[in-house]
């Protein structure tokens, strides 16, 4: 008896993990559920997908849900706007939404090097005006960003002192210096609308 019991609970620890790691694997992905109207005016749905999260330039996952391309927007029922070409910065005169998975700082650092996450942004989209960075991941994007902490805790950095940042949390941010610093041990995942917007 003990040792079918025994057997039993190796069976379920095994299984338990292989779930475990089955939904840890799932996790960079994100639904997403695009509307439209149909020819007759009425409001349906035109995408309802699990969208991918991509690790593109390093140790974060990041998945575009949407992008335009003018403001105000023009409305496509057909094109899925999720796979518009874009760097990290929104087209001129447009936006991007995205999710970004942020993993902790050791593992961002380690992959950063020698370089610095102002170099991923470049000079066509940084602002004329601002301070040098004071943190490898530190940067500054001619953009409006809307940021929505989703799950996780951050520390956002700024040119002076810190912003610990929670589940719930939101942050308007106006075109300056800034750094996600993750120093718990699991990801933290952030929805961002960036906007486009003139020199600051």
């Amino acid at each position: 008896m003990k040792r079918k019991l025994a057997w039993t609970l190796a069976a379920a620890s095994l299984f338990s993990a292989g779930y475990l790691v089955a939904q840890q694997n799932a996790t960079h992905d994100i639904r997403r559920v695009v509307t439209k109207l149909d020819p007759s005016g009425k409001a349906v749905v035109m995408l309802d997908e699990r969208t991918p999260l991509m690790r593109p330039r390093g140790p974060t996952y990041v998945g575009n849900l949407w992008v335009t391309e003018a403001s105000p927007p023009d409305f496509s029922w057909s094109a899925d706007r999720a796979k518009t070409k874009i760097g990290l910065m929104p087209p001129k005169g447009g936006s991007v939404f995205r999710v970004v998975e942020f993993p902790p700082e050791s593992e961002a650092l380690a992959h950063m090097g020698k370089g610095n996450m102002q170099d991923v942004v470049g000079a066509a989209g940084t602002p004329a005006k601002g301070v040098p960075a004071r943190h490898p991941l530190m940067h500054r994007t001619r953009t409006l960003d809307y940021a929505i902490i989703m799950s996780g805790e951050i520390d956002m950095l700024l040119d002076e002192g810190e912003v610990h940042l929670k589940a719930g949390d939101v942050v308007v941010q106006q075109a300056t210096n800034h750094a996600w610093i993750n120093r718990g041990g699991a990801p933290c995942r952030i929805a961002f609308i960036l906007l486009d917007s003139q020199e600051p």
